[in-house]
């Protein structure tokens, strides 16, 4: 089951996209107490 997709039709970077991600799954823990996980794998520094 998935939770949602991410579509980036302008010029966001890869750190966007993980940020976004983070806040996502942060929001989603605090209103509802559910831990989303990733099924990506996510490659570089930072991440």
């Amino acid at each position: 089951m998935h939770a949602n997709f991410f579509i980036n039709t302008g010029n966001a970077t890869a750190s966007d996209y993980f940020a976004l991600i983070k806040y996502v799954q942060s929001m989603v823990l605090l209103a509802a107490g559910i831990e989303l996980e990733t099924e990506i794998e996510t490659l570089g520094e930072g991440f």
